[in-house]
């Protein structure tokens, strides 16, 4: 597969929401699932696709896509979900760590770009590598706060999650929210008043980290 057909197969890639997640590790790693098992790592599929971005002029990037999937399969056989800890925080570890571990080795055989080798010969450190966009820590952390805004989002009263998501997912006007929910538009304002306070109460120890 070439860098554009990657490219091309990870548009066709749908998030998880938080609850199919969940159900995926639970029906892999307590019921042996390997379908379950599959899916979970077909979708993180985009978080090698982060880690590799950087050597994307590389004419062996797909080596390093290659590294980076055997990562992140590693990650989801050893992962605990019982833990609370993020799957892509944990599994960008392992990733990053093939990828590195296979980078190294085509530096000392001379067949890395030299763009990527410091004076010695060594392989440089990640963070001297460039990247394209932000680095990976922020796209992580942009990744699960997502994450927990739509579950904050789920949590909400049922007339304050439909005004949230038709405001700002839907990105409807207030008066058409009102219109389809049959109410004020006054009314809608304070169910979004009410829905934004409670999600922020929710994302506040997340976002104190």
């Amino acid at each position: 597969m070439e860098w554009q057909d990657y490219l091309a197969e990870l548009k066709r890639i749908s998030p998880l929401s938080p609850q199919r997640e969940r159900e995926l590790w639970i029906a892999y790693k307590e019921q042996g699932d390997r379908a379950a098992r599959s899916l979970l790592i077909r979708s993180y599929q985009p978080l090698v696709f982060r880690c590799a971005r950087p050597f994307a002029s590389m004419d062996g990037v797909m080596d390093v896509v290659q590294e980076g999937t055997v990562g992140l399969i590693e990650a989801a056989e050893s992962y605990d979900h019982c833990r609370g800890v993020a799957f892509s925080l944990f599994a960008v570890h392992r990733i990053r760590g093939r990828m590195m571990d296979w980078l190294a080795a085509e530096a000392k055989r001379g067949e890395l770009l030299t763009d990527f080798l410091a004076d010695d010969g060594d392989l440089r450190g990640w963070e001297a590598i460039p990247d394209v966009g932000e680095g990976i820590p922020e796209q992580l952390e942009k990744a699960e706060l997502h994450s927990r805004l739509q579950t904050a989002v789920n949590r909400l009263p049922e007339k304050e999650r439909r005004v949230i998501s038709s405001l700002y997912l839907e990105e409807e006007t207030a008066g058409e929210v009102a219109e389809t929910m049959a109410m004020s538009v006054g009314s809608i304002y304070r169910l979004q008043k009410k829905g934004i306070q409670r999600i922020r109460g929710m994302l506040s120890r997340f976002m104190a980290k």
